[in-house]
């Protein structure tokens, strides 16, 4: 099954986290939407500069954004009306955490390189 997937603090840089989980997505068969500061195309995939400018439905978001500067898009991200969102390893934060769930999303303390290596990302 292929899902749609928003990176939030994608990244060009090959030695960085989100840029290897954007790898791993492809090559699993996601569609996945970089959101970073700059909009940069990564991967060769065309990146975006904010989350609200994605513009189609999206199934799960993958963090790779400390949560002060999460907190600020917070609304953004709601607005995405996401099936879950993925904490990975730093961006944990109990209070966005919590905000995601009482609107019924489901949220997960996970690293998306693992979920992806063991078959259950998709679960």
């Amino acid at each position: 099954m292929s899902l749609n997937v928003a990176i939030i603090g994608a990244s060009h840089k090959p030695q960085r986290y989100a840029y290897k989980a954007q790898q791993m997505l492809m090559e699993a068969g996601h569609r996945v939407f970089p959101v970073s500061g700059n909009g940069r195309t990564i991967l060769n995939v065309p990146g975006f500069d904010s989350v609200s400018s994605i513009g189609e439905a999206v199934d799960t978001v993958t963090l790779y954004l400390n949560p002060q500067r999460h907190l600020a898009i917070r609304d953004e991200v709601l607005a995405l009306h996401p099936r879950r969102i993925i904490f990975n390893p730093g961006t944990e934060s109990t209070e966005l955490e919590e905000f995601y769930q009482q609107q019924g999303i489901e949220t997960m303390q996970a690293c998306t390189l693992v979920l992806l290596r063991t078959d259950q990302f998709e679960e």
